[in-house]
């Protein structure tokens, strides 16, 4: 195992820890299937990794949940995207009718011998 020696106690070596690593962590706490001792072992990352997975994850549920409102939908990616497709129809509609009109001008033109 990557472990140094540091007088009595064990350290592991710096392991980076993706964000849905450390979420699939977190939920593994959160469920009781693996305690913080093992959580570290089970993930080779020191103890004081998963301290601050718990804590970090705690302090970010506590902050979303104090900003959702009930009956309130979030500004997601989804609801971006519709007011994105939303904007474009108008556009191309505002450019179907100007391409309308100037059909009609030019066949005005073509029958009154312009």
């Amino acid at each position: 195992m990557s472990e140094q020696q540091n007088g009595n106690r064990a350290r592991r070596r710096k392991r980076a820890l993706s964000a849905e690593e450390k979420l699939q962590i977190w939920q593994q706490l959160l469920s009781g299937e693996v305690s913080q001792r093992q959580a570290a072992e089970r993930w080779d990352v020191d103890p004081t990794t998963i301290m601050r997975i718990r804590r970090v994850a705690r302090a970010g549920a506590l902050s979303a949940l104090a900003q959702s409102r009930p009956g309130v939908r979030s500004g997601s990616g989804e609801d971006a995207e519709l007011a994105a497709a939303r904007s474009e129809i108008a556009r191309l509609e505002e450019t179907v009718k100007e391409q309308a009109i100037e059909l009609v001008a030019l066949r005005g033109k073509q029958r009154s011998g312009w």
